[in-house]
């Protein structure tokens, strides 16, 4: 297929307009109308819920009939159904738009279909233009939107035979200088980072991203899981970013609230008690297992109860990777339930 210059550089400029716009549950998109001659008349772009979309918005700045005959340049493909708003398929033909050029396909079943919609109705509809830098901008987005929450890694730490702490609850530290770097590299690509309040009153962590001695620029928001209240001097008080706390057991109602929020990858690094939550409730799209060649045992395991009653119940996991560090290993591993995708 072949996309003018014009359309080209109007891609890009609505690809920057997309970044404008708030991270949450609905995706970050921006537009740009083109005359019939190829010059920009129009710019828009999303501000959030309830607010008019990217084409709305754009074609707002418009008077009678001066999208008429005009391009749209959108990065998401324009949706077919009414929410808060109008579907934005509509107003595009409604306003006499002659093309549509789009990057990717809407994923939605209900919100998909406008590109049908406009060809249906004579509108000329071109999709691909910038794919990938459209699917990289809205990765994380599109692996909440297949999964309909936030993508959750659950990491641990333990000994070889499966221990996360010695017997007098000491942790620190099982794992070497190696390992201990990766997991900050792997906490600056979250989007939030969620702990029990059991570990924050037992450890009392920063849960900042650092990269040595100083901090990664990119840190996640902390959320703290638990009814105990966050005490005043807790380091996590000094994170970059304000804590939220949920005094809550019901980790959907976490994760939806997080949804909201635009925090799209969630990393669980709560202890034993946390993590095995998780994947007890089917939440747990990817597991980051540190093996350390130690052993502790004792009773203070790296996993409790994840509601395996029997062997036919247990939760067989896919390999993903397995990397050395140091003298210890990373096993990447993903429940049989988890879509591709995610950090």
């Amino acid at each position: 297929m072949a996309f003018s210059e014009a359309e080209q550089r109007a891609m890009a400029r609505a690809l920057e307009l997309a970044r404008r716009g708030p991270r949450s549950r609905n995706p970050q998109v921006g537009a740009v109308i083109l005359s019939p001659s190829g010059d920009v008349i129009a710019e828009g772009w999303h501000r959030g819920a309830g607010t008019a979309h990217a084409e709305v918005d754009a074609l707002s700045h418009l008077e009678g009939d001066a999208a008429r005959g005009a391009t749209a340049v959108v990065t998401l493909e324009p949706c077919n159904h009414t929410g808060r708003t109008g579907p934005c398929a509509a107003a595009l033909i409604a306003a006499g738009v002659a093309r549509v050029v789009y990057a990717l396909d809407d994923p939605g079943d209900v919100e998909g279909g406008g590109g049908e919609r406009l060809r249906a109705a004579g509108v000329s509809v071109e999709s691909g233009l910038l794919a990938p830098e459209a699917a990289g901008l809205l990765a994380s987005w599109l692996t909440a939107r297949a999964l309909g929450r936030p993508h959750v890694t659950v990491k641990w730490a333990q000994s070889l035979d499966g221990r996360a702490a010695a017997a007098d609850g000491t942790s620190q530290w099982i794992t070497g200088s190696e390992a201990r770097a990766d997991v900050h590299a792997r906490r600056a690509q979250a989007d939030a980072i969620v702990v029990g309040t059991g570990t924050l009153l037992a450890d009392d962590p920063a849960l900042t991203a650092r990269d040595g001695d100083a901090l990664f620029a990119a840190q996640p928001v902390p959320v703290v899981i638990g009814s105990a209240p966050i005490p005043a001097h807790a380091a996590v008080l000094r994170h970059p970013r304000p804590p939220l706390h949920h005094p809550t057991r019901d980790l959907t109602a976490v994760l939806d609230d997080l949804h909201d929020r635009g925090l799209h990858r969630v990393f669980v690094e709560g202890g034993p008690t946390l993590a095995s939550a998780f994947i007890a409730a089917g939440l747990a799209d990817r597991l980051l297992v540190y093996v350390a060649p130690t052993l502790l045992g004792g009773d203070r395991l790296a996993l409790s109860d994840v509601g395996v009653g029997t062997i036919s119940e247990q939760r067989r996991l896919t390999v993903e990777s397995i990397e050395r560090l140091g003298d210890d290993l990373l096993v990447v591993v993903a429940p049989d339930h988890a879509p591709e995708g995610g950090s």
